[in-house]
């Protein structure tokens, strides 16, 4: 298990005004995550975060590869992902997380970046996961291209009308004459 706490900054703590961050993401960082669908990756996020009158602004740019599964074969692929994260951060009365800007308690001035960032990297992943041409299982796509000719081949056949029916199509026929 990977440790969050390096994902953490402390904003009262910041002594420059541009604070540079990096931090190299891998198997630890996602399987330490509840609830996180990527569970495999090796992604190099880098960035700054950027204190200014008022409030905090952290830049962050995210490049590599997540593990996910091939829609077409099911087998795993690695897919490359590239990010940009920007986020406002403001101190106040309470904890909030509206878009892009999260209000902080000034009481507990630490921002936690992991799972901002593991989100964004998450929503970097196209919609439709396909091996190269070529890199998919070859058993299972001759599974696939057998299944589904034998279903073509079930929807060019006439269907067989219910005899329930047949009686109510013969009146049909009868009253358009």
């Amino acid at each position: 298990m990977c440790s969050l706490e390096q994902f953490k900054i402390d904003l009262k703590a910041l002594a420059e005004d541009v604070t540079p961050l990096e931090w190299c993401i891998d198997d630890h960082f996602f399987s330490s995550l509840q609830d996180a669908q990527l569970q495999h990756g090796s992604v190099h996020v880098s960035g700054s975060i950027r204190k200014a009158v008022g409030f905090y602004e952290l830049l962050l740019h995210a490049t590599g590869t997540v593990e996910v599964t091939c829609d077409r074969c099911l087998e795993p692929m690695q897919q490359p992902i590239e990010a940009d994260m920007r986020r406002v951060v403001k101190l106040g009365d309470a904890y909030t997380d509206d878009d892009d800007v999260i209000t902080l308690a000034e009481t507990q001035p630490v921002l936690d970046t992991a799972w901002p960032i593991y989100e964004s990297i998450a929503l970097a992943v196209p919609i439709q996961h396909v091996h190269q041409p070529g890199d998919c299982n070859d058993a299972m796509l001759r599974k696939l291209t057998e299944l589904s000719a034998a279903r073509s081949s079930d929807a060019d056949a006439t269907p067989a009308v219910d005899p329930r029916w047949q009686a109510l199509m013969k009146l049909r026929e009868t009253g358009n004459k």
